[in-house]
């Protein structure tokens, strides 16, 4: 099959722009394309999702082993036709700047996945061909082998980049991408989900689509990105058990930050998952014996979901039964008792964490967490440690000493979040694949509740 990642030199280079209009490309000329996004990001696969029809994936060498990124690769690759892994920031930036770590070049590596790298030519000539040579040169373990140039000003400005780039780096320059005053990379912010999911960006794709098509030899793009197989031994995603307990899953406008693989491994440990729509004041599944509210952005429909009364009194009703509830930033926030708006207005939230979320102007915190867990915490007790990143506007004003984790940045770690009984909530976002003994304890502290509850029925 093919299976290429787009990396670029910097941040802003117009690595989505080129994913999308790929992917939309490929797609009229009726190949199954399997997006894949580097880094723990939302917004990206939201438009890989929507361009392709398929759920996109986040492979991410911080935070799973080097097997578990492959197993992801190849579990979501074996119905498509091409696999595009768009990069993350700069080539070689990640964790830290003496290794590769994290970054889009070691993905690259372990995926053993050929590199489209895209290069803003603007302004520039020969100069293009060193920078080009830069990147080969900094590692021999990812292999560059192919460029696209971006921002060009003409035909004729593309011409004189490619055969400097191909003299100096011998790799091939298979197109170009135009200055297009006309046309904007819309802005990611978390909003924009809602309108990729119905649709309203089509034009926008078919406009990418054609200009890419326009100045970029797809076959060639094909021809330099063949890609072997990857060998995976064993699957964290192997069916563990069969059904133990049902989780009720909240999944709608102003709650959908979920990593696929956080569901998948929840089912693989014997979960069924149900879902709702607080937004829509639908209650918790009756049948649901534990709870997942991912995150999101409530705030931004939180009049709305304030005045969903029968939804908040649903969850409230749940949390009251004992039955175990996880909420990560978005959920945790709609778990309080109000959120704070910009303007100052304040929302009444379902109230099961004392303390309320207030907006800041900017934002609050952005970052990969190691998550350690706490006694008595039925998702990640004390001695377990698990992977996750943090990104929010907001600041929870509240209960500062239960903690339900603590947690490490770049700086030592501290307590973050709510923990009491059957919640554990906070602003972090975990990624089970992390350690999948997380998802296998929610399950297993979801599966006791059950038994105990039919017990105390008969």
């Amino acid at each position: 099959m093919n299976r290429f990642v787009i990396a670029g030199t910097n941040s802003g280079v117009g690595k989505t722009t080129l994913t999308i209009g790929l992917m939309a490309a490929l797609q009229k000329r009726g190949l199954t394309v399997q997006g894949f996004k580097c880094g723990p990001d939302y917004i990206d696969p939201s438009f890989h999702q929507a361009v392709t029809g398929r759920t996109s994936r986040n492979i991410d060498s911080f935070m799973f082993e080097e097997d578990v990124v492959k197993d992801i690769v190849m579990r979501a690759t074996a119905s498509s036709d091409v696999a595009i892994i768009e990069g993350v920031m700069g080539f070689y930036d990640g964790k830290n700047p003496l290794s590769d770590v994290g970054s889009t070049a070691d993905i690259a590596a372990i995926t053993e996945s050929p590199v489209i790298l895209v290069v803003n030519c603007a302004a520039m000539a020969r100069s293009a061909a060193a920078i080009v040579k830069g990147f080969q040169l900094l590692s021999n373990q990812p292999k560059i082998v192919a460029v696209v140039a971006n921002q060009v000003g003409s035909a004729s400005h593309f011409q004189i980049v490619k055969t400097a780039i191909e003299a100096e780096c011998r790799i091939p320059v298979i197109g170009y991408m135009k200055k297009q005053p006309d046309l904007h990379m819309p802005s990611r912010h978390l909003g924009l989900i809602p309108a990729l999911e119905r649709g309203e960006m089509q034009e926008y794709f078919d406009q990418l689509a054609t200009l890419v098509e326009e100045t970029i030899d797809l076959d060639q793009l094909l021809d330099v990105t063949k890609a072997a197989p990857l060998a995976v031994t064993s699957s964290v995603f192997t069916k563990q058990t069969e059904q133990t307990c049902t989780i009720a899953v909240a999944k709608d406008a102003a709650f959908n930050f979920y990593y696929e693989e956080n569901l998948e491994l929840l089912q693989a440990n014997g979960a069924k998952l149900v879902y709702f729509s607080p937004l829509a004041d639908e209650e918790v599944p009756v049948e649901a014996d534990g709870l997942y509210i991912g995150g999101g952005f409530p705030e931004e429909f939180a009049e709305k979901l304030s005045k969903n009364e029968r939804a908040k009194q649903s969850i409230q009703s749940f949390i009251a039964s004992k039955r175990p509830t996880f909420a990560e930033c978005g959920g945790f926030m709609y778990l309080t008792e109000a959120i704070e708006t910009l303007d100052g207005e304040l929302f009444d939230m379902v109230g099961a964490i004392p303390g309320c979320t207030k907006m800041q102007g900017k934002r609050v915190a952005l970052g990969y967490r190691e998550i350690y867990g706490k006694k008595d915490n039925f998702l990640i007790k004390e001695g377990m440690v698990a992977k996750g990143h943090e990104f929010h506007y907001s600041t929870y004003e509240g209960e500062s000493e239960n903690h339900a984790y603590d947690t490490k940045g770049k700086f030592k770690a501290k307590g973050e979040g709510y923990l009491r009984d059957n919640i554990v909530a906070g602003y972090t976002h975990f990624h089970f694949a992390s350690n999948p003994a997380v998802a296998a304890r929610f399950v297993s502290a979801c599966s006791e509740r059950k038994v105990l509850c039919t017990e105390k029925s008969i």
